[in-house]
């Protein structure tokens, strides 16, 4: 096997795991958190080395600020409202006879 060769399929396989994870975190991010939660609480613990700590605090996931701009979505109050109750977009309908 060239090293060409090596070199295409390490990247096809670089692309296609950061598109899993992507899509993955887009459809379950949840999931996904939890996860992340899980890899983080295991390279913190003390007796791992400098660099497995450095990494886990890289890792950890962000928590929720209590801020609309965090996407927590626990309140139900960040999201839009619907058009159909909000009153002040509503317009009366008026037809007009054709012109002739």
């Amino acid at each position: 096997m060239s090293a060409g060769l090596v070199a295409q399929y390490a990247v096809i396989a670089l692309l296609v795991t950061a598109s899993f994870v992507y899509t993955l975190r887009k459809l379950a991010p949840k999931t996904t958190t939890r996860v992340q939660a899980a890899v983080t609480a295991k390279l913190l613990r003390p007796q791992r080395s400098a660099f497995a700590q450095r990494l886990g605090r890289f890792v950890q996931p962000k928590g929720a600020t209590g801020d609309c701009g965090d996407g927590c979505g626990t309140c139900g109050t960040c999201g839009p409202t619907p058009a159909a109750t909000d009153a002040s977009n509503a317009q009366p309908v008026t037809f007009h006879p054709r012109r002739k």
